[in-house]
């Protein structure tokens, strides 16, 4: 009898760990993914230790449904090194799923050829990678693209170049921001993209002159930290907000060290603390990202760079 009592015991706090392990998957806290990319990503710059950066790389996607954010890009960087090692990443179950996650930039990336070259390695070529990221723009939120283009384009309007128009806009944006994020959510990549036709709207610009207005500060630092939890809002634009009020308004030490750019921090470890809080890389790893993504580019744009040893 004893016997079964255990048994049904274990049986039981099994099935409880099961259940509270996908309540936690169901809801991520993707400022933990960030920081757990961070410590990887740190890896494969620093250590270059490739095979330890795909092996963690692989138990965190299945953690968490994967990001790739820009310029560390994540995703795209542990199929690539799974692939140069021969190790199994997913395959082309793998490869449909970062097409979504770089449609934003398509119009970029199916130009570049070793991401075209690595599609065709697995029998997927550059018509059905179009057709993917086609089918993905037809899915987007069209209300939202809509409503988030008048915003963008009442942000922009004249260039900022007249003080009172500018700020009427702006207090008509933060109204139609509040109204937005209670019937839609986020404005994010994988609900409005990044264009509009040929009208080019990212969201930071946007998030950042909301900053200005201390009447409506509580709500916007609350409501978009919850957006950057849920991976909807990149870290990134959170804290360039952030940054601009305490600059502007509170004339203050900014908090995160991205409004204004690395230099003249006083006080590099209170900033590296308030990085991590949020899920940003620390000063020293996003300036050798800088570096790293500078030499890609440049190297991408040498016409003899495929010549070279």
């Amino acid at each position: 009898m004893r016997k079964y009592v255990i048994c049904y015991i274990l049986y039981v706090l099994i099935l409880s760990f099961f259940i509270l392990s996908s309540c936690k998957n169901r809801n991520p806290n993707y400022i933990t993914y960030y920081n757990k990319v961070n410590e990887i990503d740190s890896i494969y710059r620093y250590k270059r230790d490739t095979l330890a950066v795909i092996k963690q790389y692989k138990k965190l996607f299945r953690q968490y449904p994967p990001k790739n954010q820009d310029k560390i890009e994540e995703y795209e960087t542990y199929i690539k090194l799974a692939d140069q090692h021969h190790m199994k990443f997913g395959g082309k179950k793998s490869l449909y799923r970062l097409i979504p996650l770089v449609a934003p930039y398509w119009q970029y990336k199916r130009k570049e050829n070793d991401f075209i070259q690595l599609y065709q390695k697995y029998g997927i070529d550059r018509q059905e990678m179009d057709r993917e990221a086609a089918q993905w723009k037809k899915k987007l939120n069209r209300k939202l693209i809509d409503s988030f283009t008048v915003v963008f384009q009442r942000d922009q309007e004249n260039k900022r170049s007249d003080h009172e128009l500018l700020k009427a806009n702006d207090r008509k944006n933060a109204q139609t921001l509040k109204w937005m994020f209670t019937n839609y959510g986020f404005p994010g990549l994988q609900k409005i993209g990044l264009w509009n036709g040929d009208f080019f709207m990212p969201s930071g610009p946007v998030l950042l002159h909301m900053a200005d207005y201390p009447e409506n500060h509580l709500y916007f630092k609350d409501k978009i930290l919850e957006y950057v939890k849920s991976g909807d809002c990149p870290p990134r634009d959170y804290a360039a907000m952030i940054d601009r009020y305490y600059l502007h308004v509170l004339k203050k030490e900014i908090p995160y060290g991205v409004y204004s750019g690395y230099e003249g921090i006083k006080d590099s470890v209170m900033v590296n603390r308030n990085r991590k809080s949020i899920g940003l890389p620390s000063l020293k790893h996003v300036q050798l990202i800088i570096k790293d993504n500078f030499k890609r580019i440049k190297k991408k744009n040498d016409p003899d760079h495929l010549s070279k040893p």
